[in-house]
């Protein structure tokens, strides 16, 4: 699969938002799917002090995805308006996890408003804002771009009427305990924490194997998604970053991030096989959310009897 990325400044801004607090155990137990629903893989509640490894399918968000074309998850029908409150869901993954894609088709689904934290910080700069000016001063200096300011683009972003209304899904974001901890302050509180996993070693291939059209901007992958011809194979460059030795310090810091903010979603944490095909990976996200709406549902019907 091929997809146009800013790859650079993609994971330049990434690392401009956060960095790990100290990390904090993960809980682990089994969510149960519904019952009309069988995913290839299971989603599990994190309720327990035990712990697996976190990951998922796709570079670190890109910023323009190629369409995702398979029949199975085209067409879907749009639930979110159905809602009797809106979702407010987030998700998280490790370098070439797949949330990018993933997003994607929830958003599709459940008609969400996609709040990516870098996607606001780059908005916020290029509209020359208050916020946005003081973030590139630290971004300028090599510095972190401090919880606070970017805390502020997120709540204002969750606060516009569409976010509301329709429910929104936020992106990579929170990435440390402070985060959180900032948002639940603020009086956001996620419905669902969906947490992307992959074993480590098909990470380091997925992102090891990556390439990069100079000329279209184009991502490929030499096992996954080669070149179309021997004239873009002949261009194709690696990103510096891409090497085994530096995708390994970035998933390490991924790790620390995530371990951080899980104590503080514990109770509405799932974890979603991301090995798997794209598809099967959506089934698994959309059987939990499934299961959400309908336990919402009966609960309404309930109180309402």
């Amino acid at each position: 699969m091929a997809c146009n990325v800013n790859v650079v400044h993609q994971a330049a801004m990434a690392s401009a938002i956060g960095q790990p607090n100290k990390p904090s155990q993960r809980p682990n137990a089994s969510l149960s799917a519904p019952s009309n629903s069988k995913p290839k893989s299971c989603c599990k509640l994190l309720l327990s002090s035990q712990s697996s490894f976190i990951s998922g399918f796709s570079p670190s968000r890109p910023q323009t995805l190629t369409p995702f074309r398979s029949s199975r998850a085209q067409n879907f029908p749009v639930v979110g308006s159905a809602k009797a409150e809106p979702l407010r869901i987030m998700i998280s993954g490790a370098p070439a996890s797949g949330k990018g894609t993933q997003c994607q088709l929830i958003t599709q689904k459940y008609d969400l408003v996609h709040v990516a934290a870098g996607d606001l910080l780059r908005a916020e700069i290029a509209s020359g804002s208050e916020n946005g000016r003081r973030a590139r001063e630290y971004m300028e200096q090599g510095q972190l771009v401090p919880d606070e300011i970017v805390v502020m683009m997120v709540k204002e972003r969750l606060l516009q009427p569409d976010s509301k209304e329709k429910g929104w899904l936020l992106d990579g974001y929170p990435r440390s305990s402070s985060q959180a901890i900032a948002l639940k302050e603020l009086g956001f509180k996620p419905d669902l924490f969906i947490l992307l996993e992959v074993p480590e070693e098909i990470l380091v291939e997925r992102v090891v194997g990556r390439r990069l059209d100079p000329i279209t901007g184009k991502i490929y992958h030499l096992k996954y998604s080669p070149p179309e011809t021997q004239e873009i194979a002949s261009r194709l460059t690696q990103r510096f970053d891409d090497t085994e030795e530096k995708v390994k310090l970035r998933l390490n810091t991924h790790h620390q991030n995530v371990e951080a903010v899980l104590s503080m979603y514990e109770d509405i944490t799932i974890k979603v096989n991301g090995s798997v095909n794209k598809e099967d990976v959506f089934t698994q996200i959309d059987s939990a959310l499934t299961q959400l709406l309908d336990k919402r549902q009966a609960t309404s019907e309930s109180l309402a009897a």
